[in-house]
């Protein structure tokens, strides 16, 4: 049965970006060559492992038309939700009759464009035996405080501490089913999350400190620096 399973990618792309004090949404900033989401595709397709990557499209978008990548053969544009969690429900509902609960979804930040090959086949030759799937992520090395309001409460056991990162890889059915019965909780911050809320425990994968996500301006100079200094 393992043989004929598929892998899926998921690119909820529906934020607006309002931290990058841009004229458009960070994943239309452009990025060397290229837009950061052509970018954060381009690797994703790059991988040669995916049957198709669903990218989640908000419905005034004006700019997913205009790139080239949209019309792809393995690209499906679903229509993308308010919510992170609304968005990559969509997309998975725009694959449901192709793709079956026992297959592999990898759902991916739009905004980014520095994940490599390898990351992404890391993820998958680590955890595609395992019965729930797990995210790639970075153990903290920074100290760690617990604030309310300007003041410090404590101070946080970064032993216990890792930054989650995508992709994210689980089970079709199950993150299906996970983020529908979530549906509407703000608790839901990322996919991991949403299955934690039914009780189980997905795995952690030690990612590069290179896939960065583009959240503020800065981080455009910090992402061309690694893309030009990257040999995957």
């Amino acid at each position: 049965m393992t043989h004929s399973l598929k892998f899926w990618a998921v690119v909820p792309a529906a934020g607006v970006g309002k931290r990058m004090n841009a004229d458009r949404p960070k994943q239309y900033l452009q990025l060397i060559d290229k837009t950061v989401i052509e970018h954060s595709l381009i690797r994703l397709l790059k991988a040669d492992v995916f049957t198709a990557v669903a990218v989640a499209i908000s419905e005034e978008d004006p700019y997913w038309p205009e790139l080239a990548i949209a019309s792809h053969e393995k690209i499906i544009t679903a229509d993308g939700g308010k919510e992170r969690a609304d968005s990559v429900l969509s997309a998975l509902k725009a694959i449901r009759t192709l793709a079956s609960d026992d297959d592999w979804v990898l759902v991916h930040d739009a905004a980014r464009p520095c994940i490599t090959a390898t990351d992404i086949l890391h993820l998958i030759n680590s955890l595609k035996h395992d019965e729930i799937g797990g995210i790639l992520a970075l153990p903290s090395h920074d100290t760690l405080k617990n604030v309310q309001a300007d003041s410090i409460l404590g101070t946080l056991d970064r032993a216990y501490i890792w930054r989650a990162l995508t992709p994210q890889m689980f089970r079709y059915g199950v993150l299906k089913t996970a983020l529908e019965e979530a549906e509407g909780n703000s608790a839901i911050t990322d996919e991991s999350s949403a299955l934690e809320l039914k009780g189980l425990q997905p795995k952690i994968v030690e990612g590069r400190s290179d896939n960065i996500k583009i959240t503020r301006p800065e981080d455009l100079a910090l992402a061309q620096f690694y893309m030009e200094h990257q040999n995957d």
